[in-house]
Formats: structure tokens, C-alpha cells, sequence
């Protein structure tokens, strides 16, 4: 799910386990972020962006999880695909190689789960992910009331009773997650077609941070379209920042270290690119 907290989970993960983790990342804009936020992190990460590896890049999700394991023979693989992404692809993609072991991780986001579940697309949409998860964390519950929680729990119960199931903030659980490895899964298929458009900006290294603010606010507002999903990594004159989006919440950081480039990337329907391209 879009702005769930992929990367969160991620970092978590490595640093609760031990051994070598290399992690493919699969930004949907045509500049990556991701890559660079592991980085900065230490965590040694290879990129596929421009393009989704459940439907586009599935030819070249095959070919980088060859090269990652001649290359790096790493005890883990994670695979960390945009969060438009359906498993099913990913999981086609297996089947090719014939990799059998392995976890599914849905992460939903408490806060917009509900009100987006309703909206027909994304309630297909969600359905993918959903029923193609072994573990599934509803995060972020810590922004919503126990009610809400509750519900969001009940809904993705039903739609897949043999998931596990977790509450969390921060992508943060009180144990290790368990090793499953479904070995007899079936591929769930539900995925509809998303018109989603995408713009990816290239910026200055000279941009006033209230400036940059204010511009995610607006996105946020609708200024520029129905912009779900934003990211971007910028060197501004305040020193660099990270944004996020995530359909109207707006959350901006310091970033740990100098940016390789300033970058945006922007995912939606309506988009008004020109305007969008002209304003930074």
C-alpha cells in the first residue's frame, strides 16, 4: 500500500536480523529514491525504477534476482516493489525461477485503509495484496482510534483468514516476525488496471525549504491533481531534506547526509504536469 511503510519495515528487519540482506528496490517514477534513502542507511541496495516489476519489469525483476544471487549470495532478498505493485506479478515471476521459499509482507496503512477499501479500484487493488500475504501489518495504528484498528483487522481477516496479523506503529512487532514459506500457494489474481500517471522532476540544489513545503502542501490539497503518492530527496539551502507524501498527510525530514542529486517523483491521475514541472 502506497505510503505504508515499505521502507520502515525494511530498516526494521535488518537490524533485527543477522547475516547478509541485499534489497531490490522497485521506485514506479523513472529517478529512484529508495535506493539512496538504504544508502545512507548501510544497507547495500540495487534499483529497478521507472516502471513496475509486477507488470513492465517483470522480465527484468527475473534477470536482477539471477544477477543478485551469482553476484551477492545474500541470505536474504528483499524485494521492496512500489506500492502500486500487485504481488501476483511478483510472484509469477517465481514461478519462473522456481523459488519456492519465501514470505509474503503486506503492509496496510491504518489511517486510509478504510476509506480507500471503499473506492472500487483500490478495493480490487487491495484485494491483491491482501490475499497474496502471509503476514500482514496494519501500521500506523497508533494515528487512529481502536476502533478503527479493529475494523481495518476484521476486513483483512475475512478477506484472507490464513494471514497473520499484526498491529504496529513503526512497522515495529514484539517478536521477530516467524519464517513462513508457503510452498502450496496458489496465486491470488484480483488486480485491475490502474490509469495512474507519473512525473519525475530533476531540481536544483538551490531551493528554499519553505518554498518545497509548500509545494507538498499543495499536493496535498489537490492543486495539482489527485496526487496519491510523492517522494523526493532534495539538496535545499537549508540543508537536505527528505518529503513524503502519502495521499493527503505531508511528513518532511533532514536527511543523514548530502544528496546525489535532487529529485521528485509524483504518482496520480490528472496530473497537471506542466504546472507542475514550472513551479520549482
Amino acid at each position: 500500500m502506497l505510503g505504508a511503510g515499505k521502507t520502515t519495515f525494511i530498516g526494521q528487519f535488518i537490524r533485527n536480523n543477522t547475516g547478509k540482506v541485499v534489497v531490490l528496490v522497485n521506485d514506479f517514477g523513472k529517478v529512484g529514491i529508495d535506493g539512496e534513502i538504504f544508502s545512507a542507511k548501510g544497507i547495500e541496495s540495487i534499483e529497478l525504477p521507472s516502471g513496475c516489476v509486477c507488470c513492465t519489469l517483470k522480465f527484468d525483476l527475473i534477470a536482477a534476482i539471477q544477477k543478485i544471487k551469482d553476484a551477492f549470495a545474500p541470505e536474504h532478498l528483499l524485494i521492496e516493489p512500489s506500492g502500486i505493485a500487485s504481488p501476483s506479478g511478483i510472484l509469477e515471476a517465481f514461478d519462473i525461477l522456481k523459488i519456492t521459499s519465501f514470505t509474503v509482507v503486506g503492509i496496510i496503512d491504518a489511517a486510509e485503509f478504510l476509506e480507500l477499501n471503499h473506492e472500487d479500484a483500490f478495493g480490487r487493488f487491495f484485494e491483491d495484496q491482501i490475499t497474496n500475504s502471509d503476514i500482514i501489518l496494519v501500521n500506523k495504528s497508533d494515528l487512529v482510534g481502536h476502533e478503527i484498528t479493529d475494523k481495518t483487522v476484521q476486513i483483512i481477516a475475512q478477506m484472507n483468514p490464513c494471514a497473520m496479523i499484526y498491529r504496529t506503529v513503526n512497522c515495529r512487532t514484539e517478536a521477530p516476525l516467524p519464517d513462513i514459506s508457503n510452498t502450496e500457494r496458489v496465486i491470488d489474481r484480483h488486480v485491475p488496471h490502474f490509469s495512474f500517471e507519473t512525473l519525475s522532476l530533476r531540481l536544483g540544489d538551490d531551493l528554499d525549504l519553505e518554498a518545497v513545503s509548500s509545494l507538498f502542501h499543495d499536493m496535498s490539497m489537490g492543486k495539482y491533481g489527485d496526487i496519491v503518492r510523492a517522494k523526493a530527496l532534495i539538496n535545499t539551502l537549508q540543508g537536505p531534506y527528505k518529503f513524503d507524501l502519502s495521499f493527503t498527510n505531508v511528513q518532511s525530514v533532514m536527511f543523514e547526509e548530502p544528496i546525489h542529486g535532487s529529485r521528485l517523483v509524483i504518482i496520480g491521475r490528472g496530473l497537471n504536469k506542466e504546472a507542475l514541472s514550472s513551479v520549482i
